[in-house]
């Protein structure tokens, strides 16, 4: 039974003696608990040594990535935020009422109560805008008792004018008359002309009430439109609020109100004009036929009015005004023909005007072709205040010459000057050509047909390409003959020459002169030239022929009697005087008063004398003087300001202006370099001739260069490629070489270039003094050059041991490179080995990590288990304190027990063996209590 019931308990469960053992000693598990812990604690400080590199790595990307987040979002707040409030742009005691808010239905209930309102939109931040404030404000001083002056502020992103305007620039300025309108106003901003359109507004029709405001009206070189309307039957006669409205379109569509309207209300005055019927509306043109407007063609409608006049009126002068800098009109107009351009002081609200009427005058005579007073018989006045007379009382010798040989003023006539080299000129020197005209007979002006310029020219050629056969008449000084044309055998001319002084012909005179002579003329070598024109050219036969009194002046009608017609143009020098400096206006000139004629097509323009006051007289002969078949004039030369340089030069900067003094009056010989400051090319060139002027001996050599982009020379000194070299000896520059274009432009080229032409002989015989003289100079250069040669030589030895020192460097240079390439090698090397040494602990990292990881789930698991060893050693103790006062209370048994086994010996065997085997039965049921309780707990 003690086998069994030993053997089969306790072979079992063998661990319940060590967990016996462990509940007997507590501290045995918290020592190795704490073992365990210790453990663990060190390899998660190993742990977490590793990591940290990397953490701290991903914690700054985060950091950087939560600036960018911030700084985007800054930056979209930047954009986001909404703009300052708007700000009075102008002041609060300004007649203008500023909207500076962008109310723009506020500025439309105001226009409901004004009858004139001006509304100025702006942007604040627009430089014109501000610029124009100060004008606007001006003109407002002055009439803001008739006109209601209103600023809106039309860049304000929440205004509703930024909403409704879509405005591409600014500062804009509307006009409205009452209900009519917008009328945009695109003027220079200037007071004056901003005032001068606000009051044509204002007016739109001029009151012509007498004979002589009719008269004043009509003389104005702007075409005019007038009405005839009856006042009498009704206070508003048919037709009267239409032609008040036409004359507000005209504004609208031509802001520079070059129609003038105006209302006739008397009938005497209209009948001036031939206005009968009341409603009738007549355009009045200088040149050509006056119009009425065909009311039985078109409708009386303002439109069509406005149209109508618009499309027929007569343009003799037209004002420009370009828009800035960048404006294409000034190109636009210069396209259609060669133009005059007259700059004029002018202010538009002025009374009157002298300058301006005298060459309104100019421009009638100029366009007045048909010569005929028919068109206005009433206005016959006028006409004789504008255009001479025609002076009747001829000398009786006169007239007769007039009447035999026909020497008479008319357009078919014209006075020409010989050149010296003509076979007539040894004889006379000045022919008066006539077309058509028939021997002894006085022409007819009705019925000989106008002459046009090629009629004109085939008289020249006739005239210079036939046998002539002159006869003498009535003075030995005349000699007349008739001849065919050369080109039809239906036309016929007459020839009158006479002889003139030749220093006649040179004269020049503020008011008589005919032609202008430069100051400087260059001929073809470049010498001064003095000499009268080698070309046949007309004259004003006034001056040449005082025999012959012939009234009036060749201008009349001029412009279709040549091919070569002018459109004339004026300018306000007070505002686009910048443009008369580009094209040769003194800038010491303070009367600012300018002209000058522009042939964009033949590429020049002719300045007029400005020396001469600009008057009428004077601009007849400008005209004249270009209209004429062989003209007189000379081109104008463009000239860049003269600079003023302290210091010496090596390359002499060359002018328009010095150009003749530093090439041809120079007794040296001269490098000549055409340049261009946009030409890359030339600029590389410039450290070449740099090098070449301090090669060369300055007293026999200059060298210069000339800015052809600024500076103009006569046409057969100007060049059409850049750089351009030319070179010009001494004493012979009339043979000025151009350096050859398939050589390279290098020193030793130019110096062989130099070399050759300056060594030439003159085409003179040279004496011996020449000689010597020549030797002198040769033996100078010689010298000079093996000066310089010694000095190359020089800089030669400099620079082979420059080279040398360079040589030593870069074999230095290159030893470092090798080392250095070296180093780079073992470095990469070293680099593999790290990073196969940093694969190799990324791995081991990697196999630790997760090592530690399982022994951390291990830990976990034994933290556990000692938690509930702990619990189970607490009821171990409470069990073994239980027991031991059971065994007290047992051992106090025993005691009296051994009491009585005194006295029974025998039963002491028996008793204590009984007692040990309960002892064993208790002890069995405790451990199986216990066993039984720690499987439980593990269960649970």
């Amino acid at each position: 039974m003690s086998l069994c019931g030993g053997s089969g308990p306790a072979a079992a469960p063998r661990p319940r003696p060590r967990a016996a053992q462990m509940a007997r000693r507590p501290e045995l598990l918290c020592g190795a608990a704490i073992v365990l812990g210790c453990a663990f604690l060190v390899a998660l400080k190993v742990t977490c040594r590793v990591l940290l590199p990397k953490v701290q790595v991903l914690k700054e990307d985060e950091a950087r990535e939560e600036i960018q987040r911030n700084h985007s979002s800054c930056r979209a707040k930047d954009v986001t935020m909404p703009a300052k409030l708007p700000v009075n742009f102008f002041s609060t005691r300004s007649p203008v009422i500023d909207l500076f808010r962008g109310q723009l239905d506020y500025a439309e209930h105001l226009r409901q109560d004004s009858e004139i309102v001006l509304y100025f939109f702006y942007a604040p931040w627009c430089g014109q805008s501000i610029a124009a404030r100060e004008e606007i404000e001006h003109v407002a001083s002055r009439l803001s008792d008739q006109v209601l002056f209103v600023a809106v502020n039309c860049w304000w992103n929440q205004g509703k004018c930024r909403k409704q305007k879509h405005f591409f620039y600014f500062p804009v300025i509307h006009l409205y008359h009452r209900s009519f309108g917008p009328i945009e106003y695109k003027g220079p901003l200037s007071a004056v002309y901003i005032e001068k359109f606000v009051r044509r507004v204002m007016t739109p029709l001029l009151y012509i009430s007498s004979r002589s405001k009719l008269l004043d009206f009509l003389s104005n070189y702007e075409p005019g439109v007038l009405g005839y309307f009856e006042f009498n039957a009704s206070p508003q006669p048919p037709g009267y609020l239409t032609f008040f409205t036409s004359a507000l379109h005209s504004l609208k569509k031509d802001y520079l109100g070059t129609i003038r309207f105006g209302v006739i209300t008397d009938k005497r005055v209209a009948e001036e004009i031939s206005l009968v019927h009341s409603g009738s509306v007549y355009l009045h043109r200088h040149v050509n036929t006056s119009l009425i407007y065909p009311n039985d063609i078109m409708n009386f409608t303002a439109e069509n009015i406005c149209k109508w006049a618009l499309e027929n009126r007569e343009m003799l002068i037209r004002w420009l005004r370009p828009h800035g800098g960048k404006s294409l009109l000034l190109n636009n107009e210069l396209k259609k023909g060669p133009a005059l351009l007259i700059f004029i002081p002018y202010n538009p609200l002025a009374e009157i005007h002298p300058l301006l009427d005298e060459i309104t005058k100019v421009a009638l005579e100029y366009h007045n072709c048909n010569k005929s007073q028919a068109a206005e018989p009433d206005l016959q006045h006028l006409r004789d205040s504008d255009s001479p007379a025609f002076d009747s009382s001829v000398p009786d010798a006169h007239m007769k010459l007039s009447e035999t040989f026909s020497i008479t003023k008319y357009p078919c006539c014209n006075t020409v000057v010989l050149p010296q080299w003509h076979s007539i000129s040894r004889t006379h020197n000045v022919c008066e050509l006539c077309i058509n005209q028939t021997l002894g007979v006085k022409p007819n002006k009705v019925h000989v047909p106008h002459c046009n310029f090629l009629e004109i020219e085939a008289a020249l050629d006739s005239f210079y390409l036939q046998e002539r056969t002159f006869f003498q008449v009535i003075s030995n000084t005349i000699e007349c003959s008739n001849f065919l044309s050369f080109y039809s055998p239906f036309s016929y001319y007459t020839a009158c020459c006479r002889t003139v002084n030749r220093h006649f012909l040179s004269f020049i005179s503020s008011e008589k002169t005919i032609f202008q002579t430069p100051k400087v003329a260059f001929s073809s070598h470049g010498k001064k030239d003095n000499t009268q024109h080698s070309v046949p050219h007309i004259e004003d036969r006034n001056w040449f022929i005082p025999d012959l009194h012939i009234s009036g002046t060749n201008i009349t009608g001029l412009s279709c009697r040549t091919n070569k017609t002018l459109n004339l143009y004026l300018l306000d020098s007070n505002l686009f005087w910048i443009y008369a400096e580009r094209l040769g206006a003194s800038r010491s000139n303070h009367l600012k008063e300018f002209a000058a004629i522009v042939d964009l097509k033949e590429e020049v323009h002719y300045v007029l004398d400005q020396n001469q006051s600009l008057v009428g007289s004077a601009l007849e002969n400008f005209i004249k003087n270009f209209s004429i078949l062989y003209s007189p004039l000379k081109r104008h030369l463009v000239d860049d300001p003269p600079l003023h340089f302290h210091e010496q030069r090596v390359i002499t900067e060359v002018t328009t202006h010095t150009f003749h003094d530093t090439v041809f009056l120079s007794e040296k010989n001269v490098l000549l370099l055409y340049y261009a400051q946009w030409c890359g090319f030339c600029a590389s060139l410039n450290h070449i001739f740099i090098q070449l002027a301090r090669l060369l001996p300055p007293d026999n050599f200059t060298v210069a260069r000339i800015d052809i982009t600024r500076n103009d020379l006569p046409w057969e000194f100007m060049t059409d490629r850049l750089p351009t070299i030319l070179f010009f000896p001494h004493q012979r520059k009339e043979q000025s070489v151009k350096f050859p274009e398939d050589f390279s432009v290098n020193l030793p080229n130019l110096l062989k270039f130099i070399l050759h032409h300056s060594s030439l002989s003159s085409s003179e015989p040279c004496t011996k003094e020449c000689l010597h003289k020549e030797a002198v100079l040769q033996q100078g250069h010689i010298s000079h050059l093996e000066r310089e040669i010694q000095k190359l030589r020089s800089e030669i030895s400099a620079l082979h041991q420059a080279h040398n020192q360079l040589e030593a460097q870069l074999s230095e240079a290159r030893r470092e490179e090798h080392r250095l390439q070296q180093q780079k090698h073992t470095l990469e090397k070293q680099h593999k080995t790290l990073q196969l040494h940093s694969e190799q602990l990324q791995a081991t990292y990697d196999q630790k990590n997760q090592e530690l990881l399982e022994m951390a789930e291990k830990l976990q698991e034994l933290a556990d288990a000692s938690e509930n060893l702990l619990k189970e050693n607490t009821l171990l103790r409470i069990l073994v304190a239980s027991r031991e006062g059971k065994l007290q209370s047992k051992d106090e048994t025993k005691e009296s027990l051994q009491s009585e086994q005194i006295l029974s010996e025998d039963n002491d065997v028996s008793v204590s063996t009984a007692i040990a085997t309960l002892d064993e039965k208790r002890i069995d049921n405790i451990d199986t209590v216990e066993t039984e309780h720690s499987s439980g707990n593990r269960t649970e």
